[in-house]
């Protein structure tokens, strides 16, 4: 069901000129996003640990460092779990909270808890999600300048970050033992009021779902009829960045993002924001990436050149929407 005021806001992005992505594209930093976000992160941090305490601080350091001075809050509490009562926070990063809407780029920052192995090696999980958090990080520093004239001329639409505890289920996934965070944070919105009669969960125009990202040769299936639009602009983007020669190690023959019939729906994050209405992109590799859910997850099987080039293209996505 639809709770109402999304039908509002039929947003036009703009297009980038070849110059304009190249300028873009040249702002991001991969040597950046992979010591300074993404090495730090590949830690044990399920849920209630000392690393995802860690973690989680990291991400605010993070955020409230940059120049566009993000307004970073936490939504914390408690819950029920196979292992008891666990403290969740999730990390909500608004850039301008006065403006009317919002684009949410998420993803979620804890890993699954899996006993160590014998050779005392834990889970990090590097695709799942430290990759995807590592992203939305060197989004939001490489973007830093442009986001923060966005937020001066005070335009409509803003952007919010969402780094989500919990999604890991701690045994068996289910409907009370798994997204914890998600679960919590839609409800939280769906009752926060916001302006013109809407609440916050109202003013998101657009959910983008980053999960399993940096193993190579990913595919990206639509899965969602209502923003199949927004998914066929990641389909030109990715095209647009081939051509000028701005992809690395990237084949015309293997493109990540996918047109056809649309896939099926991955349980997510995503979920309790689509049930109450809120459209969403859900930018999950389909198959899973061979390490999923496995101690072999770590930085030494990711793929370099896709994390830089999935980067490139969320960044002009993003600027497209954002008309920065």
């Amino acid at each position: 069901k639809n709770e109402g005021g999304l039908g509002m806001l039929i947003h036009k992005p703009r297009s980038l000129s070849s110059s304009q992505l190249k300028h873009l594209t040249s702002q991001l930093d991969l040597q950046r996003l992979w010591t300074t976000y993404l090495q730090p992160m590949l830690v044990e941090r399920y849920s209630g640990s000392p690393g995802n305490v860690r973690i989680r601080q990291f991400i605010v350091e993070q955020l409230k460092a940059l120049k566009a001075s993000w307004q970073v809050e936490l939504d914390a509490f408690e819950d029920r779990t196979p292992h008891g009562m666990v403290s969740f926070a999730n990390v909500v990063a608004t850039l301008d909270p006065a403006a009317t809407w919002r684009l949410v780029f998420a993803c979620h920052y804890d890993s699954k808890y899996f006993p160590r192995d014998k050779h005392g090696r834990v889970f990090v999980g590097a695709t799942d999600s430290a990759v995807p958090c590592a992203i939305l990080l060197e989004l939001a520093t490489a973007l830093d300048h442009r986001l923060r004239k966005a937020k001066e001329q005070a335009s409509k639409i803003t952007l919010q970050l969402l780094f989500f505890d919990g999604e890991e289920a701690f045994r068996e996934w289910s409907e009370t033992d798994s997204l914890y965070g998600a679960r919590h944070l839609a409800e939280h919105m769906g009752k926060t009021p916001h302006q013109l009669g809407i609440t916050h969960l109202q003013a998101i125009s657009l959910f983008v779902l980053l999960d399993l990202l940096g193993a190579p040769q990913p595919s990206f299936q639509n899965h969602f009829l209502a923003t199949s639009g927004w998914f066929e602009r990641l389909i030109s983007l990715e095209k647009r960045l081939h051509r000028l020669g701005l992809l690395q190690s990237h084949s015309q023959e293997q493109l990540y993002f996918h047109r056809g019939s649309l896939y099926g729906s991955v349980e997510d994050d995503h979920a309790p924001f689509l049930r109450k209405g809120v459209p969403v992109l859900h930018l999950i590799a389909t198959p899973f990436p061979n390490v999923w859910h496995t101690l072999e997850d770590t930085e030494a099987n990711l793929d370099r050149p896709t994390v830089e080039n999935l980067s490139k293209i969320l960044a002009a996505f993003l600027a497209e929407y954002l008309a920065l």
